[in-house]
């Protein structure tokens, strides 16, 4: 065999070990990514229209992530706002489209204190998603019925609906207690 025809064999195996590694590469990166953020990376997928581009997007919602300081919350504040939540709920009967909009501050409320901007709807979403992707579809709904609410085009059922939905993420929130 020439040396030339050598070289060619190499070079070949060469390239299919590197295009293996990168495939191998991206493959992981998907995994960790999918893993992280839950139904999260799908609905990602579809909004931004490819893999690619949504997995770019989530890189991006980390490396934002990573400049936050988000924070622990000493065991005497979260037993507070977790009165605060019994006493949200208690106020349901009541006031069921007072108590979602209570509800609703008390989860911004805590957002801020973590260490959340909760400047806008939008980067709430974005800026959640990163440690809480599980929860997000709560907080999407039970967002949607409050928006609806303040017109009042919501049954109490809806409301009722909202409230589990805020008590999922306010609970992830008030539970994802680890040391940064």
């Amino acid at each position: 065999m020439s040396n030339s025809t050598l070289i060619a064999i190499i070079v070949i195996a060469a390239v299919i070990v590197i295009a293996l590694a990168i495939g191998l590469w991206m493959a992981a990166r998907r995994r960790r990514l999918q893993n992280k953020f839950g139904p999260e990376y799908d609905r990602t997928v579809d909004a931004e229209g490819g893999r690619m581009a949504a997995e770019r997007e989530l890189r991006a919602r980390e490396e934002r992530h990573d400049k936050l300081d988000i924070k622990e919350l000493p065991p005497e504040r979260r037993d507070r706002y977790a009165g605060e939540w019994s006493s949200v709920q208690e106020h349901f009967v009541d006031r069921p489209e007072g108590s979602v909009q209570e509800a609703d501050e008390l989860v911004s409320r805590l957002m801020r204190e973590r260490g959340y901007p909760t400047d806008d709807y939008s980067g709430q979403l974005r800026d959640l998603s990163v440690e809480h992707g599980r929860t997000l579809e709560h907080y999407r709904a039970a967002h949607d019925v409050k928006v609806r609410s303040a017109g009042h085009q919501t049954t109490t059922e809806e409301l009722r609906g909202a409230m589990v939905h805020y008590r999922a993420l306010f609970d992830d929130l008030l539970t994802d207690q680890r040391s940064r």
